[in-house]
C-alpha cells in the first residue's frame, strides 16, 4: 500500500504534512480533492476508522457559507457524508492513508507513524 495524502494543494495544512513527509524521506502520492473529487469508497473507510465528527470541518470558511439549515440537518454519519460529497472542503484536511492502513487526520506529525 503506498502513503497517500489527500486535501487541497493550497491548504496550508497539506501544505506542511507533506513537506514534514518529504523532509522524513517519505514519498507520498497527493490526492487532489478539486481534481480529482472526493473518492466515495474511501470516504467511508475514513468515517468508519475516525468517525464523521473528526472528519467534519466545522471551523473552515465552505461550513461556514453552508445555510443554517443544512449545518443543521448534519447529525449523523450519512448526513455528514452527503455534505461532504457535495462539499470536499468541508473535510479535515489533510487525510492521510498510511501503508499499514492506518488514517490520520489533521496536521500531527506528533501523532504519525514513521
Amino acid at each position: 500500500m503506498v502513503l497517500i495524502v489527500y486535501g487541497i494543494p493550497n491548504c496550508d495544512s497539506v501544505k506542511k504534512a507533506r513537506t514534514w513527509l518529504a523532509q522524513q524521506g517519505l514519498q507520498a502520492a497527493f490526492h487532489d480533492f478539486k481534481k480529482q473529487g472526493v473518492p466515495e469508497a474511501e470516504l467511508d473507510q475514513w468515517l468508519s476508522a475516525v468517525g464523521w465528527e473528526t472528519l467534519l470541518n466545522r471551523k473552515g470558511s465552505t461550513w461556514r457559507q453552508l445555510d443554517a439549515e443544512r449545518q443543521a440537518g448534519v447529525t449523523d454519519r450519512a448526513s455528514a457524508k452527503a455534505v461532504m460529497l457535495a462539499h470536499a472542503s468541508t473535510i479535515k484536511r489533510p487525510v492521510i492513508a498510511w501503508p499499514s492502513g492506518r488514517i490520520t487526520v489533521g496536521f500531527l506529525p506528533e501523532q504519525w507513524p514513521t
